[in-house]
């Protein structure tokens, strides 16, 4: 329909997807269906940061046991948000702000649009007062439990918003992942 050729079985698995890669995701807690596959490799590849749209708290499971002891979690509303992005830079440690509503602080634009300057050769970003380094590999997660919400436009270009509510496919293949882990314990470690 918009002239663009794209081949009829196109996956964004099949183009983008590490089968090692996405093995590890789903024994960190991805459900194993392709929509939450699709999500986590836009979550991974994408060049800005991803606003996950998550009721279930799925991708927050994964987010966490991908990252264990290399993320400092906070909340949008958390008194010391600043001090926890700093933190987490400092540390090279990844950033898990949970739980947000339909806005985000302001102050985190800086980090969101990639402000970053050149300091006598270093790449820095400000973070409150402090001038903080700045690493390609850091990593900024956002969260928000909202089933249905509605960002404003000056939000949506400035992250990733990927939605990782079950869908009913979704679900049927969690749940015939569930039977066999119970019923056939030998075929789930096999594929393990």
């Amino acid at each position: 329909e918009s002239g663009i050729p794209a081949a009829d079985d196109f996956s964004l698995v099949k183009t983008l997807g590490n089968p090692v890669a996405i093995r590890k995701w789903n024994i960190n807690g991805l459900p194993t269906d392709e929509t939450s596959i699709d999500s986590a490799i836009m979550v991974t590849n994408g060049s800005r940061f991803p606003l996950m749209i998550d009721p279930q708290e799925q991708a927050k499971k994964w987010i966490k046991n991908s990252n264990k002891g290399k993320m400092v979690i906070s909340r949008m509303n958390h008194k010391d948000l600043l001090r926890h992005a700093e933190q987490a830079r400092r540390a090279g440690h990844s950033l898990l702000i949970e739980d947000i509503e339909e806005a985000i602080e302001g102050s985190l634009d800086v980090i969101l649009t990639k402000q970053i300057v050149e300091d006598g050769g270093r790449k820095v970003i400000k973070i409150g007062e402090n001038m903080v380094d700045w690493e390609e590999d850091f990593n900024l997660y956002i969260t928000t439990k909202l089933p249905n919400p509605h960002y404003l436009p000056e939000i949506c270009i400035k992250v990733n918003i990927l939605n990782f509510t079950v869908t009913t496919s979704g679900l049927e293949d969690q749940l015939l992942g569930e039977v066999v882990k119970q019923e056939r314990p030998d075929v789930e470690e096999r594929k393990n």
